[in-house]
């Protein structure tokens, strides 16, 4: 079957790409208003897309009516957010703070959540959070109803028990985003296999051939 995006609605398109570009990572992205109200709401159109610096992308849509949500709104005025990764026990929390909460209702306490301080941004990240990443707005590049932040990642709260020697992350198993609108996975179930060399290839293509 061939689908042509430019025949399908917006909202057939949306469920296309959500469903077929799997799984995708969760922001959980902490922002903090110039009230100094905290929000806190997930979004699956995220990602890492640098290393030096380090950079993370988040693509925020826009509300029914047009109107830029809230966090959009938080990262624009204060230039940072807070990306925290979602767990299997965070899942009731993050959903929960999926609801469309008025401006002045924190889903932090609708989810019973607590905080801690960041280092280098005002945001605080989520306690219960095993992985946060403070980051520093770097750009943001409208893309038709979305906007895409990409923020510079100026520090990392990890576990204790997720590290081993030289930086090895172990036993870390965040919640993925399947297909829209509410199909999850887990990453529990992995495979390790080392990358193929060109040379191995080739001996082994030699090997074949004889």
């Amino acid at each position: 079957m061939q689908i042509d995006p430019a025949l399908q609605s917006p909202a057939d398109n949306y469920k296309l790409i959500t469903n077929l570009v799997v799984p995708r990572p969760i922001a959980w992205v902490s922002t903090r208003n110039q009230a100094g109200l905290v929000n806190l709401a997930p979004y699956s159109f995220f990602n890492a897309i640098g290393s030096e610096p380090l950079y993370v992308m988040v693509s925020i849509g826009l509300r029914s009516n047009g109107d830029f949500k809230d966090t959009a709104k938080n990262i624009r005025s204060s230039g940072e957010f807070v990306v925290n990764m979602v767990t299997e026990e965070l899942f009731d929390a993050m959903n929960i703070s999926a609801a469309d909460f008025p401006p002045d209702h924190s889903e932090l306490e609708a989810a019973h959540l607590q905080t801690s301080p960041c280092v280098h941004v005002r945001t605080p990240r989520v306690a219960r959070a095993q992985v946060s990443l403070e980051c520093k707005l770097f750009s943001e590049q409208p893309l038709g109803a979305n906007t895409l932040f990409i923020g510079e990642v100026v520090m990392l709260h990890v576990a204790d028990h997720l590290m081993g020697p030289r930086f090895h992350v172990n036993n870390f198993s965040p919640i993925g985003r399947l297909g829209s609108p509410s199909v999850y996975c887990r990453t529990s179930d992995r495979f390790d296999i080392a990358r193929v060399s060109y040379e191995q290839w080739l001996d082994k293509d030699r090997s074949t051939s004889a």
